[in-house]
């Protein structure tokens, strides 16, 4: 037997070709199902895919921050809008508070200014002159510029709370009493026009137990007020406010007036 004889070498198994490896240099393909190993190329449809899902995600978080920015608009807008009403509602509340107590503080001021003039005093004419009398606030002066006595046969007095201002133009007086040697008919001619115009009301009402002319709207000196006519014996009366706010004390002492037929 030869000792140098040598076996001969055994061939090695050619290895199991790996999926996706191209064991011989074929042109390179590749599955949608094969996962991707190391550097493998990322198919087209596979990026397009993907591009298209990163812009949709763009849309959907612009159209959600575009959906809560207007939320957050629209809730401040609320707001603010609640806010003025509720502030307004408030400002009315405090609003019609001061008015009422204005008002209450006036009506008291009112009481308090009809419960001063009590007890009322009386005015009295001379007997020559009719002996007219009425009665009015104690809380007004009286200032007599004739007083139908001396040789005088007409009486004029001024009557006004809180003194007598100047006898002018001005100067409205709460009354003026007049007794004239100048006849009713007459007299009442100067108010006439003023009546046919619609600058002056007339009517007709008893005073003292005789009727006499009620005038109301422009007097003389363009006041506004009251003015009531009346004839005693041959005399004629006047009783004039030269305001409208005088027009209850006006009426009060006309429905007392007296005098002497």
């Amino acid at each position: 037997m030869d000792n140098n004889f040598q076996p001969a070498p055994v061939p090695a198994p050619n290895p199991a070709p790996t999926p996706g490896i191209n064991t011989e240099n074929q042109p390179y393909s590749h599955s949608a199902n094969t996962p991707l190993q190391g550097n493998q190329i990322i198919p087209k449809d596979a990026l397009a895919t993907q591009k298209n899902r990163s812009i949709l995600w763009i849309i959907i978080t612009i159209i959600t921050s575009l959906t809560a920015v207007t939320f957050i608009i629209l809730f401040i807008w609320m707001y603010s809008k609640w806010n003025d009403a509720s502030t307004n509602i408030e400002g009315q509340k405090e609003a019609a508070a001061a008015v009422a107590r204005s008002e209450a503080i006036a009506e008291t001021e009112r009481t308090f200014e009809e419960r001063e003039k009590i007890p009322y005093r009386i005015f009295s004419g001379p007997s020559d002159l009719g002996s007219l009398t009425f009665e009015y606030p104690k809380t007004w002066d009286l200032y007599t510029e004739e007083d139908g006595t001396n040789n005088s046969s007409e009486l004029k007095a001024y009557l006004n709370p809180s003194g007598i201002p100047p006898l002018d133009a001005r100067n409205p007086i709460a009354l003026r009493v007049s007794i004239l040697n100048e006849g009713f008919d007459s007299y009442i001619q100067r108010y006439q026009s003023n009546v046919e115009d619609g600058k002056m009301s007339l009517t007709v009402a008893p005073v003292g137990g005789a009727n006499a002319n009620i005038y109301r709207g422009e007097l003389e000196d363009e006041f506004q007020g009251f003015a009531a006519i009346f004839k005693i014996r041959d005399k004629t009366v006047v009783l004039q406010t030269d305001s409208l706010l005088f027009e209850a004390d006006f009426n009060n002492i006309l429905a007392s007036v007296k005098y002497n037929l």
